[in-house]
This record gives C-alpha cells, sequence and structure tokens, in this order.
C-alpha cells in the first residue's frame, strides 16, 4: 500500500521545484514575451480564420522555443507550471501560435489536474481531433483549428452540459481579457 509514496513524493517536488524555477509565473513578463512574439510571427492574426498550410521549419522561425516544442512536437508543459492552470480572468484564450479563437472563459473550470481545462470549444471550427495511442494510453489529442498545432487532450471526465474536459497547455495559449466597454 505505502511502496508508492517515494514515487509520487518526488512528483510532487519535482513539480514544486519546477514552478518555483518558472520564468513563465512573472505574468507581465510572460505577456511581454507573448506580444513580442506575436509581432515577429506573420501568420498570428485574431480574425483571419483560413487554414494555415505551414512548414514545421517556418514554424521554428516564428514561435518561440516553448510554443514551438508544445504546438509543433506535441510536447507537454508540467501540471501546475504553466501560466494559466489556475487563472480566472474573463475573456477569449487564442492559440499561441496562430491566433485562432479557442475557448471562452465561462467555459474553464478548475479541473485540479494541473492544466487549463474547458468543458467546451468556442466553435465546432476552433479544433480538430486525432486519435493518440502515444505512451501506451488511448487518447484523443485536441489541435488548433487553423494551424493544427498541438493544445492538448480531451476526456469524457468534465462537467455538464457537455461532460468533457479539455486539458490544454498554457504555452500554446494567449488569453485577453473582456474590454470594460463590452461589460
Amino acid at each position: 500500500m505505502f511502496k508508492f509514496v517515494p514515487t509520487l513524493l518526488f512528483i510532487v517536488m519535482a513539480g514544486l521545484s519546477a514552478s518555483c524555477q518558472n520564468p513563465t509565473n512573472n505574468k507581465n513578463n510572460q505577456a511581454l514575451m507573448e506580444n513580442q512574439n506575436q509581432t515577429k510571427n506573420p501568420y498570428y492574426s485574431r480574425t483571419d480564420t483560413s487554414k494555415l498550410n505551414v512548414s514545421d521549419a517556418e514554424w521554428e522561425k516564428v514561435l518561440s522555443e516553448e510554443v514551438y516544442y508544445i504546438s509543433r512536437n506535441k510536447g507537454t508543459e508540467r501540471a501546475f507550471t504553466g501560466k494559466l492552470w489556475d487563472f480566472e480572468g474573463t475573456g477569449t484564450y487564442y492559440c499561441a501560435a496562430c491566433g485562432n479563437a479557442l475557448f471562452k472563459s465561462d467555459s474553464k473550470f478548475g479541473s485540479s489536474c494541473g492544466w487549463p481545462s474547458f468543458y467546451q470549444a468556442m466553435s465546432a471550427n476552433s479544433v480538430a481531433y486525432h486519435s493518440d495511442n502515444t505512451f501506451g494510453m488511448v487518447r484523443i489529442e485536441v489541435v488548433c483549428g487553423r494551424c493544427a498545432g498541438h493544445l492538448g487532450h480531451i476526456f469524457d471526465d468534465g462537467p455538464p452540459p457537455t461532460g468533457k474536459r479539455f486539458c490544454m497547455n498554457s504555452v500554446v495559449l494567449d488569453f485577453e481579457p473582456d474590454s470594460e466597454k463590452a461589460k
């Protein structure tokens, strides 16, 4: 019964250590970095919804190292370290690679899994789905509907009304708060 405790303790300590060393915990610096990345990325648009066909070599030139790793190489950030996992702002979440609108904040919920979780995408075209059988697991990968960049996975353990949990990586999400005028 107790033989898993050392492993669990190591995982928890590694996560805490990573979150203490994570430079993205400084949200102002992270926002500044995102703005700089968006200005050098000619494919980033929050209004253009046309599908993109861009080579990985080109993405590597215009994306930050972190966004490229998650988006193009199907990476995963460590649980509880991302800038948005417990964020509660009101607004819209966009793809950090291409600017595609993905989720509204009213579909975000606290799943305690360590990554931002949503129960529905913004529209049917916001995301696409692929089978993912890596690491001996059967999962459904969620990709951006515009640039096909990896965002995370979807599970059937979310809240009503959909029962879905879109478990996303913070690194590949940009957040824009609702304007005061819209309220």
